[in-house]
């Protein structure tokens, strides 16, 4: 499983293909990969050379993607910075036996920190890799909290090498409030996990090697 790090890599590089290139369609559209601001939220969007996706931007913190035979996208609307707060989401993630996820995703910078709440995943535990460091509950559910590095990997500094912080909810949903403060004290707590100064933070959807679809909105509760 390739981990949401990809978004970060040349995001720019890509924009400019061959008309065929569904990247391109979405230029054409407005939607550019990388990240921007549309309707007073933060978008981010990355996709690989692999299969097709058709992502809009909607109203307010919305989005709409369906994508087919994709080797590798992610994206989704949020916040930058993405400071500590309740997060209120709601939509359709019906991907549930394909390679997909569906997470509050994250980064911050001194320290360099990728971090995920995973509210649902399909047929693929995201942090399956990761050291289990303890539980916490919030919103009615519980989630496992781990905590893995990566080595030399892409990143919004560049290739670097930096912590991953998890929290997986055990029973998937797609839909309620996520109090992030709870789960950015609790990884610190349980494990020493420090996060640094806020960069961006969106309610993001990923596939791999998978065809799916979501829509789903966002906003601060």
């Amino acid at each position: 499983m390739v981990s949401f790090t990809a978004l970060v890599t040349a995001l720019t590089a890509v924009a400019s293909t061959a008309s065929a290139n569904p990247i391109a369609n979405m230029m054409a559209r407005g939607i550019q990969p990388g990240t921007g601001t549309h309707n007073g939220f933060f978008y981010s969007y990355w996709k690989d050379n692999g299969g097709s996706v058709d992502y809009n931007n909607g109203e307010r913190g919305s989005y709409k993607v369906s994508w087919n035979n994709v080797n590798n996208w992610v994206g989704g609307k949020g916040w930058n910075p993405g400071t500590p707060k309740k997060v209120a989401y709601n939509g359709t993630w019906n991907n549930y036996n394909v390679n997909s996820y569906l997470a509050l995703y994250g980064w911050t910078r001194s320290p360099l920190v990728e971090y995920y709440i995973v509210e649902a995943y399909g047929n693929y535990n995201p942090a399956s890799q990761a050291k289990l460091l303890g539980t916490l509950e919030d919103d009615g559910g519980v989630y496992d909290i781990y905590n893995t590095k990566r080595y030399n990997q892409p990143s919004i500094e560049g290739t670097a090498t930096f912590d991953q912080y998890w929290s997986v909810r055990r029973v998937k949903r797609v839909g309620g409030v996520i109090d992030t403060q709870k789960h950015f004290d609790e990884w610190k707590r349980q494990g020493k996990l420090t996060l640094g100064s806020w960069n961006y933070m969106i309610m993001a959807t990923e596939g791999y090697q998978s065809s799916g679809s979501s829509q789903i909105e966002v906003k601060a509760a």
